[in-house]
């Protein structure tokens, strides 16, 4: 599958929704105003599609990562897609936490005690690369994980995160992109015009 095809995917089960408007922008969490709202946690209701996804990471990941020992997936949202890539691959699968737990060992990572092994991170969106880096930090911190890569279903392409990653020393590689979902759509080169400028800006 190609950057397009993984969008259309996307936008067939309702995961990718754009509002030209800016009136009508969402608010991400992080209170950052979007003409975008990607949900992929909707890829869990379609058996085939999600299927499709997981087969296109794999592919992806045994293509530029082929030494990789362990499958790491963040928290929340790419938990089940590295469930079913390490499934695929027949290899081990750890989780990170948002946060540390307050009780019990008081981990980060959640699954198998990592011991110096190679990590390929696997993450649902790449926004601002806030969750990954912290799960790049978490991941080195317990057990000296060595980090790959990440590997993501989408990415905006946002300078910012670009930087934090390099910064990092890892890198990023998505199934799709905003640029791909913009150009799939086939919007008036105005509204187009618009939605790309709010990326770069």
């Amino acid at each position: 599958m190609n950057a397009v095809d993984v969008a259309q995917l996307l936008v067939a089960v309702g995961a990718v929704e754009m509002r030209a408007d800016p009136e009508q922008w969402f608010t991400w969490s992080s209170g950052k105003r979007a003409p975008i709202y990607c949900d992929n946690r909707l890829l869990l209701g379609f058996a085939r599609e999600r299927g499709m996804i997981a087969d296109a990471l794999v592919a992806e990941i045994r293509a530029r990562y082929p030494d990789v020992e362990v499958i790491a997936g963040t928290s929340t949202a790419g938990i089940p897609h590295a469930a079913w890539v390490a499934e695929r691959m027949g290899l081990p699968m750890v989780y990170v936490r948002g946060s540390a737990k307050s009780h019990g060992k008081k981990k980060s990572v959640e699954g198998m005690t990592l011991a110096g092994e190679r990590v390929v991170l696997i993450e649902d969106l790449v926004s601002l690369g806030g969750s990954a880096a912290d799960s790049i930090l978490a991941l080195r911190q317990e057990g000296d994980a060595k980090l790959l890569g990440v590997q993501a279903i989408v990415t905006y392409g946002f300078p910012a995160a670009r930087e934090r990653f390099a910064e990092l020393g890892v890198a990023v590689h998505a199934l799709t992109d905003y640029d791909s979902i913009v150009e799939l759509l086939e919007l008036d080169p105005a509204t187009a015009r618009v939605l790309l400028d709010w990326r770069g800006n």
